[in-house]
């Protein structure tokens, strides 16, 4: 290490910087923005600011290192060999760091002069949108990087690209402003590039989002140029399969600036990434941001996946066909054709349960091929990722025996088993031939060319091997000349090999007649260390017989890794093909175990959903060894009429209007992905747009009250839904006045069935909305079943027709653990304002009856009462055990415990 150049003496700041200080700070400065690891030796060291930064983050001493301008220098430093978990750390904290290696041989610099610096250069620049390594990404999920451009004039508003460079996939999409959130949303990039301009223009038109100033990096303005990105597109993308001229100017903006950034911060090496998908948006369900949290599609509102749709539903086998799932949760198809192709693989799958079952356990041999793929790209690869890419092919070709094997496959799983059977066959083999068992993670390392593979190898290995042989004869016969049992060879990294005999021996072989053969090297404590010029001699040949074995190792590696880069695009299809597999088969899976069935799906306006089941909730229901009870919906309607059914849904809070209205949307999404649904039948007309406002939130950072974002969120419903989108609101209104709330409420539900026409479910407590059934043709009134039993509510959790008279709050309220004196107050004040039909009446009406109340008195807690005999008698019957005769006597017992509790 040449660190030491860092150090100056106390006192006046030198007017010369030292040559070490010099390149430091040439090199930060052409990298402003991130925190610089310096390779110094088996350390990256950080200093000045960036010391104290990395010292704060990642828990380490913040140490000082000479001065500069009369200041110390802080420094600190993370070793080589860990330096992935700290900066995977730094990453997640949300820091960039730019990797500084010494990129000649520190003997090199000296030749130069004892004062010359290594050379050093920035390798890699590490962002959270720019990983590659297992260690810093999530293998089920994609990590994009994506880039924003806006034209003030043409075809589009906005264009958005983004790509997952450790796989490769691309894509870009024109966008308005309207879809501008709701596509990000969906996309979720760990990073977003967009220059000043657009984040203030996105900011002025109050577009740009909280959430996004933490991802969001500022790009300069020539980056985001759509003529400059022509030359780098046409160099990134082959122009026969995608031509950059077709996009428009603000796409070609956004991908080049997208192409530009990877390019930058890989140093020269070169991405695998893909021809662009094009506008995406356009084949897919629309799902505003809103409407994805909550539905709580890929994560839950606290930002968990355990609870999320997802999670529910993913059986998938390998980490490609996770993120594939993901993907398509998020964005479900509007092509019927599209949509039926999927579920025919589906269906094929799920009758034949011994081919599914043979799928994934082959599907599970296949390592995650896309991303090792990348990784040996970007020269970041090593053995395991050669032999991840033999084994994934191998595992295509063995699932393509098994799918070729069916007769009349359906087309998706027709076009898999082409694509798998067309994979490289000789490639796998000769991986295969080649790679030893146990692999070490880089290449430099050696030991990863499996024995009898290449001939000139094993004969350096074994001169190697005999040499060592050799260093144990010659140590046996040395102790035979000097009579020194205790003598041994050994080596380390700062000798070499070297004889050891205890200090008590050392003087034997300083004289004669073993001084001329024993040259001394280093006297330890209880030991004298020495060497000979035929130990020498043996070490230079051992040495040169492993340089050479790894350098015909290293030979073997660049031969293979080229070999597999031949095939890039090949193997990138071939890895889309197994995961499309994976996710065809887990999809079966799932259908198959819990029930599901298929829906059918077409272009008609129907929406008639017989037994319908909320997924997550009732995997949650089972979990807990109860039955989840099924509903129907029906809101099916047709161009003829006007358009869908919007249902008016009243009962209880706790009744299960929620997860009603959820399961519902979530069915919706499952069919237009491709899965079977929790139902027992299912017809859908393909949704184009979906939207949920269930539940209450606020936006304090944009300083939006609960009401205001509820009237936000209702109005982009209002303003975008269309006659073939499916609308779940709940509680409009509920957050202002009452007569407010059931103005907005009532406007609403007129506008989705007379201006929007599409299907609907619209849950509420305005009662009085329940008249509009009457007047609206397609509005119908359905409620939560409810059962009293003593003054106690028994929620049934079962959809029926008509329309609640009541809310029962007060129920819940204690339920929900409210004080006894607080409950019996609150009946007191709803028995007067029932009495007096206040419901209707004026503020002023209102005010005089509830003075006419007494004042609340604090009362203690009633003493609890013991267990009601009926009840514990009915607990203890056991329905399925009991006779018939058995049966009516019990009820006869009932019968007369209630009657006795009456006269007591």
């Amino acid at each position: 290490m040449d660190q030491t150049q860092f150090e100056a003496d106390p006192g006046p700041a030198p007017a010369v910087l030292t040559p070490m200080m010099a390149q430091y700070f040439e090199i930060k400065a052409v990298n402003p923005g991130y925190l610089l690891f310096y390779r110094m030796g088996d350390f990256y060291e950080l200093f000045f600011e960036d010391a104290e930064i990395a010292s704060a983050a990642l828990g380490i001493v913040l140490t000082k290192r000479g001065k500069h301008l009369g200041e110390d220098i802080g420094m600190c430093g993370v070793p080589i060999h860990a330096a992935n978990d700290y900066l995977n750390k730094l990453i997640k904290l949300g820091h960039r760091v730019a990797i500084c290696e010494q990129v000649e041989d520190p003997a090199e610099a000296k030749k130069r002069g004892s004062k010359s610096v290594v050379k050093r250069d920035v390798v890699r620049l590490v962002t959270p949108g720019t990983l590659t390594e297992d260690d810093h990404l999530d293998a089920r999920s994609a990590n994009y990087l994506a880039a924003l451009a806006m034209v003030r004039h043409g075809e589009s508003d906005f264009a958005l690209a983004w790509a997952d460079i450790s796989t490769g996939e691309t894509f870009v999409s024109d966008l308005s402003a309207d879809q501008l959130g709701d596509e990000l949303a969906r996309v979720a990039p760990a990073e977003l590039l967009l220059t000043a301009a657009t984040w203030q223009a996105l900011a002025e038109q109050h577009l740009f989002a909280p959430a996004w100033a933490a991802i969001a990096t500022t790009i300069p303005p020539e980056a985001a140029s759509s003529e400059a990105a022509m030359p780098l597109l046409r160099a990134a993308f082959d122009i026969g399969v995608f031509d950059p001229s077709a996009l428009s100017r603000a796409g070609r903006a956004a991908l080049g600036a997208l192409v530009g950034y990877v390019g930058d911060s890989q140093k020269g090496r070169t991405a695998p990434l893909r021809a662009p998908v094009g506008n995406p948006a356009e084949t897919a369900m629309s799902i505003d941001a809103a409407t994805r949290a909550s539905l709580e599609i890929l994560l839950t509102q606290r930002g968990q996946s355990k609870g999320s749709l997802r999670q529910s539903i993913d059986l998938t086998v390998t980490a490609p066909g996770a993120r594939l799932l993901a993907n398509r949760l998020a964005a479900p198809l509007r092509q019927a054709g599209a949509i039926n192709e999927r579920l025919d693989a589906v269906t094929r799958l799920v009758d034949d349960t011994l081919l599914r079952s043979r799928l994934r356990q082959d599907l599970k041999s296949a390592p995650d091929l896309a991303r090792a793929l990348s990784r040996l790209a970007l020269e970041r690869g090593g053995p395991r990722d050669l032999n991840a890419i033999g084994k994934a092919v191998a595992a295509a070709l063995e699932l393509a025996i098994h799918l070729t094997r069916q007769p009349d496959l359906p087309p998706v799983l027709a076009r898999l088993a082409a694509t798998l059977g067309a994979a490289p066959r000789a490639l796998a083999s000769e991986l295969a031939l080649a790679l030893d068992d146990d692999l070490p993670l880089l290449s430099r390392d050696g030991g990863f060319v499996r024995p009898a593979y290449d001939g000139k190898l094993d004969e350096e290995r074994a001169l190697g091997s005999e040499t060592r042989a050799v260093v144990a004869a010659l140590q046996a016969r040395l102790m035979d000349e000097t009579d020194v049992r205790s003598l041994k060879i050994k080596h380390n990294g700062v000798l070499g090999f070297f004889v050891e005999v205890p200090a008590a021996h050392g003087q034997k072989l300083l004289e004669p007649p073993h001084r001329e053969t024993f040259i001394h090297r280093q006297t330890m404590a209880n030991a004298m260390r020495f060497t000979t010029t035929e130990l020498a001699e043996l070490e230079g040949r051992i040495a040169r017989a492993q340089d050479a074995a790894l350098e015909i190792e290293l030979a073997i590696f660049a031969r293979m890794r080229e070999a597999v880069l031949e095939r890039t695009t090949q193997l990138q299809g071939l890895a889309d093909a197994l995961a499309e597999l994976d996710v065809t088969a887990a999809l079966a899976e799932v259908s198959a175990m819990r029930g599901y069935c298929r829906p059918l799906v077409d272009d008609s306006l129907a929406f008639a959903i017989a037994g319908g089941r909320h997924p997550v909730v009732e995997l949650m229901v089972k979990a807990e060894g109860q039955s989840f009870v099924a509903n129907d919906a029906d809101l099916s309607g047709s161009e003829t009429i006007g358009g869908g059914s919007l249902w008016l849904v009243t009962g209880p809070n706790m009744g299960g209007k929620s997860t009603f209205l959820r399961q519902n949307a979530l069915i919706a999404i499952l069919a237009q992905m491709g899965c079977y649904v929790p139902a027992d039948s299912a017809h859908i007309g393909v949704v184009d747009r979906l939207f949920s406002r269930v539940g209450a939130s606020d936006d304090i950072a944009h300083g939006r009250s609960t009401f205001m974002v509820e009237m936000v969120e209702t109005a982009a419903i209002l303003n975008r839904a269309t006659r073939r989108s499916l609308v779940v609101l709940d509680e409009i209104g509920r957050g202002t006045a009452t007569f407010d709330g059931l103005s907005i409420a009532w406007a609403a539900v007129e506008a989705l069935h007379e201006t929007t026409g599409c299907r609907a479910l619209f849950a509420t407590h305005f009662h009085e909305l329940t008249s509009l059934a009457k007047t609206l043709s397609r509005v119908a009134n359905v409620t939560m079943k409810v059962r009293e039993w003593e003054g106690e509510v028994v929620f049934l959790h079962e959809v029926g027709p008509g329309a609640a008279d009541r809310s029962y709050g007060i129920q819940v309220a204690r339920l929900a653990g409210l004080p006894e004196p607080v409950i019996a107050r609150a009946k007191q004040v709803l028995d007067v304002l029932e009495q007096r039909s206040v419901g209707t009446a004026s503020s002023k009406d209102k005010a005089s009856v509830l003075d006419d109340l007494p004042l609340f008195a604090h009362q203690p807690a009633p003493v609890p009462k013991g267990k009601d005999p009926v009840h514990e008698a009915l607990d203890a019957v056991r329905p399925d055990e009991m006779t018939p005769r058995q049966a009516i006597e019990a009820l006869y017992n009932l019968k007369k415990l209630r009657d006795d509790a009456r006269r007591n």
